[in-house]
């Protein structure tokens, strides 16, 4: 009898001590991947070079201006992003308590699109320069539009299920008609739109973790770190709402406000990285599941791997983007779409052999 309550805190602390070792490695890659970033593309950088422009070693003009001037925003970014995505996406999932949550399947995305469209119609500004390229002078309209769309999006949701209780399925529901219903609408925009204003509004559309300034880098880390820090506080709460309503409410949980409020700061995270950076989709489907499989569903710990795993995944697909077809650069947002969706696929076979 002793030697069993010797042996179940050991198994206890090797269950804590793999997690947090992946955790670990998850954000120790993420630094890694951060310097090589930096020192790939189409002017090759040392990584010796890279880590001492970062920390303020003495280094050439042209060093600092394509490490601190040009990538490391971009880098960041795309950091940022991946990880408000992904936690964004483990949070619906463990509130609405489906799997396919996430804030591309819920409309949400659908509204930003639609947004910007609405911004370009109204006549935001546009420019063209060369035979491709299509600039929005004013983007921070677009922006605002973006925001506004995907904000309200979630106010319908929220506001919905709150007359038919708050369940899972009436959010799905609700998302997926929203998605419906705004892509109609972005289709009705574009048929009426000119030249310049259909290639402007498919442009906003292509996430580009490029578009962000050092200010709009800080808003997205604000919201992204104060959202995060407020729904790991939670942890315990949506691990019970995991186990069911009924289980949840047995343990002192308030469900509907505890899945209001979470539903609301993930769209709001979602709402801001999409209006600065357009639309970046898989990130906040895939990485939970993929973390889900490696650790657990404890968000404990499956929020803070979800936030380095989502950074990690962004950053690389930021930088395969980036050298893929270089000197030219894709948007991100197309690879993490190719790889997104076979990786989706392969974790359903999986989970059905399982």
């Amino acid at each position: 009898m002793h030697a069993d309550h010797g042996q179940a805190p050991e198994e206890y602390f090797r269950y804590l001590g793999w997690k947090t070792t992946i955790i670990a490695l998850t954000f120790l890659g993420l630094g890694v991947a951060l310097v090589f970033s930096l020192g790939l593309g189409s002017a090759r950088v040392p990584a010796a070079d890279v880590l001492g422009s970062l920390l303020g070693a003495p280094s050439s003009q042209r060093t600092d201006a394509i490490v601190r001037g040009i990538r490391l925003p971009q880098a960041l970014a795309a950091m940022v992003a991946g990880g408000g995505l992904a936690v964004a996406g483990a949070v619906m999932q463990a509130i609405l308590r489906n799997p396919l949550g996430s804030p591309f399947t819920l409309g949400i995305s659908h509204a930003a699109a639609f947004g910007a469209a609405f911004a370009v119609m109204l006549g935001s500004g546009l420019t063209t320069s060369g035979r491709t390229a299509v600039t929005i002078i004013n983007p921070y309209t677009t922006t605002a539009a973006a925001f506004t769309a995907s904000l309200a999006a979630s106010a319908v949701i929220v506001a919905i299920s709150r007359l038919r209780g708050a369940k899972p399925e009436t959010m799905i529901l609700t998302g997926v008609a929203l998605g419906a219903l705004f892509t109609a609408a972005t289709m009705f925009l574009q048929f009426f739109a000119s030249d310049v204003q259909l290639a402007a509004m498919v442009f906003w559309t292509f996430g580009d973790t490029a578009r962000a300034s050092w200010s709009e880098l800080g808003i997205m880390a604000i919201v992204t770190l104060g959202c995060f820090l407020y729904f790991w506080a939670n942890s315990w709460n949506y691990n019970a709402i995991d186990a069911g309503d009924e289980t949840a409410r047995s343990l002192g949980v308030r469900v509907e406000g505890v899945r209001m409020t979470g539903m609301f700061l993930a769209s709001l995270v979602t709402a801001v990285l999409i209006a600065f950076l357009g639309i970046i989709g898989f990130v906040g489907l895939i990485v939970p599941h993929m973390f889900r499989r490696l650790i657990g569903a404890d968000h404990r710990f499956l929020l803070p791997a979800s936030l380095g795993g989502g950074a990690l995944l962004l950053l690389l697909s930021d930088t395969a983007a980036r050298l893929v077809l270089m000197p030219h650069l894709i948007p991100v947002s197309v690879l993490t779409a190719f790889l997104g969706a076979p990786t989706f696929l392969w974790l359903i076979i999986r989970g059905r052999r399982t």
